[in-house]
Protein backbone atom coordinates (compact mmCIF):
# COMPACT_ATOMS: atom_id res chain seq x y z
CA UNK A 1 0.00 0.00 0.00
CA UNK A 2 1.42 3.38 -1.02
CA UNK A 3 1.91 5.83 1.87
CA UNK A 4 3.61 8.79 0.11
CA UNK A 5 1.70 11.41 -1.92
CA UNK A 6 1.45 10.45 -5.62
CA UNK A 7 3.88 13.20 -6.66
CA UNK A 8 6.64 11.89 -4.35
CA UNK A 9 8.56 8.59 -4.20
CA UNK A 10 7.56 5.90 -1.73
CA UNK A 11 8.99 6.67 1.71
CA UNK A 12 8.87 10.45 1.30
CA UNK A 13 6.89 12.76 3.58
CA UNK A 14 4.72 15.43 1.99
CA UNK A 15 4.87 17.63 5.09
CA UNK A 16 8.64 17.36 5.45
CA UNK A 17 9.10 18.01 1.73
CA UNK A 18 6.96 21.14 1.88
CA UNK A 19 8.84 22.35 4.95
CA UNK A 20 12.16 21.84 3.14
CA UNK A 21 10.79 23.72 0.13
CA UNK A 22 9.73 26.63 2.33
CA UNK A 23 13.17 26.76 3.91
CA UNK A 24 14.70 26.60 0.45
CA UNK A 25 12.76 29.64 -0.73
CA UNK A 26 14.46 31.76 1.93
CA UNK A 27 17.86 30.30 2.78
CA UNK A 28 19.63 31.51 -0.39
CA UNK A 29 18.34 35.10 -0.32
CA UNK A 30 21.03 36.38 2.07
CA UNK A 31 23.72 34.64 -0.03
CA UNK A 32 22.71 35.26 -3.66
CA UNK A 33 20.89 37.91 -5.66
CA UNK A 34 18.61 35.47 -7.48
CA UNK A 35 16.76 36.62 -10.60
CA UNK A 36 14.28 34.22 -12.21
CA UNK A 37 13.35 34.88 -15.83
CA UNK A 38 9.97 33.54 -17.08
CA UNK A 39 8.91 31.84 -13.88
CA UNK A 40 5.40 31.73 -15.38
CA UNK A 41 6.54 28.97 -17.74
CA UNK A 42 6.79 26.47 -14.86
CA UNK A 43 3.65 24.28 -15.08
CA UNK A 44 1.78 24.51 -11.79
CA UNK A 45 0.46 20.97 -12.12
CA UNK A 46 0.97 17.90 -14.24
CA UNK A 47 3.90 15.67 -15.13
CA UNK A 48 7.15 17.52 -15.82
CA UNK A 49 10.72 16.40 -16.47
CA UNK A 50 12.94 19.37 -15.63
CA UNK A 51 16.41 19.42 -17.18
CA UNK A 52 19.06 21.92 -16.09
CA UNK A 53 22.75 22.62 -16.58
CA UNK A 54 24.95 21.88 -13.60
CA UNK A 55 27.88 24.00 -12.44
CA UNK A 56 27.67 23.97 -8.65
CA UNK A 57 26.32 21.92 -5.75
CA UNK A 58 24.06 24.90 -5.05
CA UNK A 59 22.07 24.42 -8.27
CA UNK A 60 19.87 21.58 -7.01
CA UNK A 61 18.89 23.08 -3.62
CA UNK A 62 18.36 26.48 -5.25
CA UNK A 63 15.96 25.11 -7.86
CA UNK A 64 14.27 22.92 -5.25
CA UNK A 65 13.23 26.03 -3.37
CA UNK A 66 12.20 28.33 -6.19
CA UNK A 67 10.08 26.07 -8.43
CA UNK A 68 6.86 26.69 -6.51
CA UNK A 69 5.96 22.98 -6.37
CA UNK A 70 7.40 19.71 -5.15
CA UNK A 71 10.40 18.48 -7.09
CA UNK A 72 12.09 15.10 -7.07
CA UNK A 73 15.78 15.35 -8.02
CA UNK A 74 18.00 12.51 -9.14
CA UNK A 75 21.00 12.97 -6.83
CA UNK A 76 24.34 11.17 -6.88
CA UNK A 77 24.55 8.32 -4.37
CA UNK A 78 27.58 9.87 -2.64
CA UNK A 79 25.36 12.60 -1.17
CA UNK A 80 23.32 10.08 0.80
CA UNK A 81 25.61 9.87 3.82
CA UNK A 82 25.33 11.10 7.40
CA UNK A 83 22.31 13.32 8.17
CA UNK A 84 21.64 13.81 4.45
CA UNK A 85 21.32 10.06 4.07
CA UNK A 86 18.30 10.24 6.38
CA UNK A 87 16.86 13.53 5.09
CA UNK A 88 17.11 13.30 1.30
CA UNK A 89 14.84 10.24 0.82
CA UNK A 90 12.26 11.77 3.16
CA UNK A 91 12.02 14.93 1.10
CA UNK A 92 11.59 12.93 -2.09
CA UNK A 93 15.10 12.82 -3.53
CA UNK A 94 16.32 9.73 -5.40
CA UNK A 95 19.84 8.30 -5.24
CA UNK A 96 21.63 7.52 -8.51
CA UNK A 97 24.78 5.45 -8.84
CA UNK A 98 26.94 7.09 -11.45
CA UNK A 99 28.51 4.77 -14.00
CA UNK A 100 26.49 1.75 -12.88
CA UNK A 101 23.35 0.28 -14.48
CA UNK A 102 20.54 0.84 -11.99
CA UNK A 103 16.95 1.18 -13.13
CA UNK A 104 15.51 1.57 -9.64
CA UNK A 105 15.73 5.38 -9.49
CA UNK A 106 14.31 5.68 -13.01
CA UNK A 107 11.43 3.35 -12.09
CA UNK A 108 10.72 5.40 -8.97
CA UNK A 109 10.92 8.63 -10.99
CA UNK A 110 8.54 7.21 -13.56
CA UNK A 111 6.01 6.45 -10.83
CA UNK A 112 6.29 10.08 -9.63
CA UNK A 113 5.65 11.38 -13.14
CA UNK A 114 2.65 9.10 -13.60
CA UNK A 115 1.36 10.55 -10.33
CA UNK A 116 1.51 14.05 -11.80
CA UNK A 117 4.81 15.05 -10.21
CA UNK A 118 7.94 16.89 -11.30
CA UNK A 119 11.26 15.09 -11.69
CA UNK A 120 14.44 17.15 -12.09
CA UNK A 121 17.58 15.89 -13.84
CA UNK A 122 20.98 17.34 -14.61
CA UNK A 123 21.34 15.49 -17.93
CA UNK A 124 25.12 15.95 -18.15
CA UNK A 125 25.34 13.64 -15.18
CA UNK A 126 28.29 15.42 -13.55
CA UNK A 127 29.01 18.85 -12.17
CA UNK A 128 31.12 21.01 -14.47
CA UNK A 129 31.23 24.63 -15.54
CA UNK A 130 27.56 24.81 -16.47
CA UNK A 131 28.10 24.34 -20.19
CA UNK A 132 26.04 21.65 -21.91
CA UNK A 133 28.43 19.64 -24.05
CA UNK A 134 26.78 16.25 -23.58
CA UNK A 135 23.54 14.81 -22.26
CA UNK A 136 22.44 11.39 -21.14
CA UNK A 137 19.18 9.77 -22.22
CA UNK A 138 17.40 9.50 -18.86
CA UNK A 139 15.37 12.70 -19.26
CA UNK A 140 14.12 11.85 -22.75
CA UNK A 141 13.33 8.28 -21.71
CA UNK A 142 11.31 9.42 -18.69
CA UNK A 143 9.39 11.99 -20.73
CA UNK A 144 8.60 9.45 -23.45
CA UNK A 145 7.57 6.73 -21.00
CA UNK A 146 5.33 9.02 -18.94
CA UNK A 147 4.10 11.55 -21.49
CA UNK A 148 5.53 14.37 -19.38
CA UNK A 149 6.62 17.66 -20.89
CA UNK A 150 10.31 18.55 -20.69
CA UNK A 151 11.08 21.86 -19.00
CA UNK A 152 14.58 23.23 -19.77
CA UNK A 153 16.09 25.51 -17.13
CA UNK A 154 19.42 27.34 -17.39
CA UNK A 155 21.23 28.58 -14.31
CA UNK A 156 24.26 30.89 -14.20
CA UNK A 157 26.17 32.53 -11.38
CA UNK A 158 26.45 29.77 -8.79
CA UNK A 159 29.89 28.65 -9.96
CA UNK A 160 32.92 30.44 -8.51
CA UNK A 161 36.00 29.78 -10.69
CA UNK A 162 39.05 28.46 -8.90
CA UNK A 163 41.37 31.19 -7.69
CA UNK A 164 38.72 33.92 -7.54
CA UNK A 165 37.55 35.63 -4.37
CA UNK A 166 34.09 35.07 -3.00
CA UNK A 167 31.79 38.00 -3.80
CA UNK A 168 29.09 39.47 -1.59
CA UNK A 169 25.66 38.28 -2.79
CA UNK A 170 26.73 37.38 -6.34
CA UNK A 171 24.03 37.58 -8.96
CA UNK A 172 22.46 34.28 -9.99
CA UNK A 173 20.20 34.12 -13.04
CA UNK A 174 17.71 31.33 -13.72
CA UNK A 175 16.06 31.17 -17.14
CA UNK A 176 13.00 28.95 -17.55
CA UNK A 177 12.43 27.78 -21.11
CA UNK A 178 9.26 26.87 -22.96
CA UNK A 179 8.03 23.34 -22.14
CA UNK A 180 8.92 20.78 -24.81
CA UNK A 181 6.28 18.12 -25.66
CA UNK A 182 7.16 14.56 -24.70
CA UNK A 183 8.92 12.56 -27.44
CA UNK A 184 6.41 10.31 -29.16
CA UNK A 185 8.55 8.17 -31.47
CA UNK A 186 9.85 4.81 -30.24
CA UNK A 187 13.24 3.25 -30.76
CA UNK A 188 16.84 3.97 -29.71
CA UNK A 189 17.56 6.23 -32.65
CA UNK A 190 14.54 8.38 -31.88
CA UNK A 191 15.46 8.49 -28.19
CA UNK A 192 18.95 9.67 -29.08
CA UNK A 193 17.46 12.35 -31.34
CA UNK A 194 15.15 13.56 -28.55
CA UNK A 195 18.12 13.68 -26.18
CA UNK A 196 20.08 15.79 -28.65
CA UNK A 197 17.12 18.16 -29.04
CA UNK A 198 16.98 18.65 -25.27
CA UNK A 199 20.75 19.19 -25.10
CA UNK A 200 20.68 21.73 -27.94
CA UNK A 201 17.79 23.70 -26.43
CA UNK A 202 19.47 23.82 -23.04
CA UNK A 203 22.83 24.83 -24.53
CA UNK A 204 21.16 27.64 -26.47
CA UNK A 205 19.46 28.85 -23.29
CA UNK A 206 22.79 28.93 -21.44
CA UNK A 207 24.22 31.11 -24.21
CA UNK A 208 21.13 33.34 -24.10
CA UNK A 209 21.48 33.74 -20.36
CA UNK A 210 25.16 34.62 -20.72
CA UNK A 211 24.19 37.38 -23.16
CA UNK A 212 21.60 38.70 -20.68
CA UNK A 213 24.19 38.73 -17.90
CA UNK A 214 26.88 40.39 -20.00
CA UNK A 215 24.50 43.17 -21.08
CA UNK A 216 23.58 44.28 -17.57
Amino acid sequence: MRTAPPDLPEGASGRLTDLARWIGTWCFRPVFDVRVHHRERIPATGSVVLVANHSSMVDGPLLFGLLGRRAVFLVKQEMFTGPLGWLLPRIGQLAVRRGEPDRRPLTAALAVLRGGGLVAIFPEGTRGTGEVAAARQGAAWLARASGAVVLPVACRGTHRPDGTRRRFRPRVDVLVGEPIPAPAARGRTELAAATETIRAVLAEMVCELDEVRSGT
